[in-house]
């Protein structure tokens, strides 16, 4: 059988405890423990034990200080805990398993029970008695039972989606008045994150949730028994939704839950719902404090508590998904990504460099979250948004795509099919290998991107241009598998552009382009990638400034040359088109665009080469000659930059004076 709480103890052979018993006198309570048994029942580590009972020939006689409280028991207790059961410790029959409360919690004893009172509703069922010593914990265990009392209007939603708890313990009838015991209910199952530490918590899991034809229909999913991937995703759907809507209950009660962990969450087989743990810790969205009673301080504290939860229900579904979070390094190393202000819009690009390298799940998790074009990143993004205002409400995560599925129809918002755009175009260029079929995909998303461009004016570059990019595609230079021999052989690393502000206005930047590379040595280069380290550098200053981008048929003297003469004819037919004609907001194709125009100053230009080839003028030719074969020319001569056409938090487009277009994403690497 199971407990809630999770308990840390070493293997005892025997250990005698002297605890208070359950009845009026003082007893010593031998347990003897067993062989640890593993991660069972509730919590990660749960003990089962034998208790012997070593009752002495003499009744101790009860202590002053108990006669004491029992007198000081006001009634304005009994008056407040009125609304739920009060048992007597003779209601229960104890079974012999015992834990530790959640998360080691010392000031809590767990044990099992069954009610054999006859009078009682819950005869023969079976609970679970949480003993709570510190003053901390009683405070917790009554606050769970003041919760209850105002979801008691919708008492079958509070049953679905929280830990039942059913009352309190009649202090008198212990004798022990210097604790508090709870009476909550047993779900007979694991805590999710001791679901997530199983081998084969996946079909474990499936099984438990009786996952049939329905579920799946409701879930949005029609894929049965496929691969793992797409099993993954139906049940983190599931799972999700199931604890969104629990949290939305809360909220819409006026209640913060302020404590959701994996840890805290049950899976029930018995209805096979989410049940959040005991709401000991629930706080209310209104201050009660007069000084602090007006409307804004309300409504600032009602949005803090709820951003509050939906971030911690975004760190719960980063461990649902990507199981290698559930190491406590690891965890550690990605909220320190938060820590460090970056934004989560970017997290792809991050946890690619961290977790895709050695995954031991087989990339699964980022599979999921790359399905749908990106959604489940964009949701991971907008649940762990740096500004409480920016996050995500439970109504709206309900309604995301990734949580719906392809079955159930939602209206894109215009930031998801921007999103979708830009993530579909970074998988294409993650293919390595392009054809023309993925060349004229590319150059038709970036297109799109363009004309659905959020921050047209400079003014809104200023804060995002500011960064790191990664260089990851360029429609006018494709350099792939070739039958070139050419004089250096050199394999491109990273190519990055690094821009600063120079000025106090930010209207003036520092271009940076960093271009690491490998010159390959000898006959065995095809196997043998250890070549001689290279960089090369090129520094500019630019000003932003207000610009527009012509689309003209007839007429050849154009601002801005597009990358071919028939680009507007081509984006006009496809945007004429059933997917594309509700998500564009233009009725006809327009003739220009507005763009920030980059205005270039002096350049300077270096390159370093690490030895024997440093001292071989010729080499150094030739692997330079090699470099600027293969990578954009503007990222040589950063005066061929012409203007920006597409920018936000994670995203870069910048246009060559030939029309060609660099696209770049955000990136950290620096930083793992």
């Amino acid at each position: 059988m199971a407990l809630c709480g999770i308990a840390r103890c070493p293997n005892w052979d025997r250990a005698a405890i002297p605890i208070q018993s359950f009845n009026s006198s003082t007893r010593l309570v031998r347990l003897t423990f067993g062989p640890l048994m593993g991660k069972i029942g509730y919590s990660s580590r749960i003990l089962r034990s034998r208790i012997r009972f070593s009752i002495s020939s003499k009744n101790a006689t009860p202590l002053d200080s108990e006669e004491r409280a029992s007198d000081t028991f006001s009634d304005s207790f009994e008056e407040e805990l009125g609304h739920v059961m009060k048992f007597k410790m003779s209601d229960f029959e104890i079974c012999d398993r015992v834990s530790i409360g959640l998360s080691g919690r010392a000031d809590e004893v767990v044990f099992e029970a069954v009610v054999k009172d006859v009078d009682s509703p819950l005869h023969n069922s079976r609970v679970l008695l949480r003993r709570l010593t510190s003053a901390q914990a009683q405070r917790r265990g009554k606050r769970a039972i003041e919760v209850l009392k105002k979801l008691a209007r919708r008492r079958l939603m509070y049953h679905s989606y929280s830990m039942q708890v059913h009352g309190y313990v009649d202090p008198s009838s212990t004798g022990d008045y210097g604790s508090f015991t709870l009476v909550h209910g047993y779900h007979g199952s694991f805590s999710l994150r001791h679901w997530l530490q199983q081998s084969d918590w996946l079909p474990t899991l499936e099984a438990t949730l009786a996952l049939d034809e329905d579920s799946v229909r409701r879930v949005g999913d029609d894929t049965v028994g496929g691969p793992a991937v797409s099993r993954q995703l139906r049940l983190t759907r599931i799972l999700m939704r199931d604890l969104l809507i629990g949290v939305n209950y809360l909220h819409s009660h006026g209640l913060a839950h302020t404590e959701l962990r994996l840890e805290n969450v049950h899976v029930s087989p018995v209805d096979r719902h989410i049940k959040v743990g005991i709401l000991g810790n629930a706080a209310d969205f209104y201050d009660d404090n007069p000084s602090n009673n007006s409307m804004d301080a309300n409504m600032d504290r009602r949005q803090m508590m709820i951003a509050f939860d939906m971030r911690c229900v975004g760190f719960m579904m980063a461990k649902m998904v990507l199981q290698e979070l559930m190491e406590p390094f690891i965890f550690a190393k990605f909220k320190s990504f938060f820590t460090k202000g970056y934004d989560p819009s970017c997290l792809r690009e991050y946890l690619l460099q961290s977790l895709g390298r050695n995954s031991s799940s087989g990339n699964a998790g980022l599979q999921i979250l790359d399905r749908n074009w990106g959604a489940g990143w964009n949701l991971l993004s907008l649940l762990l948004a740096s500004k409480p205002s920016e996050r995500i409400s439970c109504l709206d995560a309900l309604r995301h795509p990734f949580l719906c599925g392809p079955r159930w129809r939602v209206e894109p918002s215009m930031d998801i099919i921007r999103w979708g755009l830009g993530s579909t175009a970074v998988r294409i260029t993650e293919e390595y290998i392009y054809g023309p079929q993925q060349r004229s995909r590319l150059a038709h998303f970036i297109e799109l991107m363009e004309m659905l461009n959020p921050h047209s004016k400079p003014k809104n570059w200023r804060g995002l241009l500011l960064g790191k990019w990664r260089l990851l595609y360029s429609t006018g230079r494709h350099i792939g598998l070739t039958l070139r021999q050419p004089p250096a052989r050199v394999l491109i690393g990273d190519v990055h552009l690094t821009v600063k502000t120079t000025s106090k206005f930010c209207t003036t930047f520092s271009f940076t382009s960093e271009i690491s590379f490998t010159v390959l040595i000898g006959h065995n280069w095809p196997h043998d990638k250890a070549g001689v380290a290279g960089k090369l550098g090129v520094d500019s200053c630019f000003r932003l400034t207000a610009g527009k981008r012509q689309y003209l048929k007839e007429e050849k003297e154009t601002n801005f040359l597009p990358s071919s003469s028939n680009t507007a004819d081509s984006i006009v037919k496809k945007l004429s088109g059933r997917r594309w004609r509700k998500a564009i907001p233009f009725k006809e194709f327009p003739s220009s665009l507005p763009v920030a125009k980059l205005v270039s100053n002096e350049i300077e230009v270096a390159m370093s080469l690490n030895d024997p080839l440093a001292k071989n003028v010729d080499a150094a030719k030739n692997a330079v000659h090699e470099v600027r074969t293969q990578v954009p020319p503007e990222m040589f001569d950063l005066s061929k930059l012409v203007c920006g056409t597409y920018v936000d938090s994670r995203l870069l487009v910048l246009r060559g004076v030939s029309g060609s277009a660099l696209f770049f994403t955000r990136t950290c690497a620096n930083e793992l």
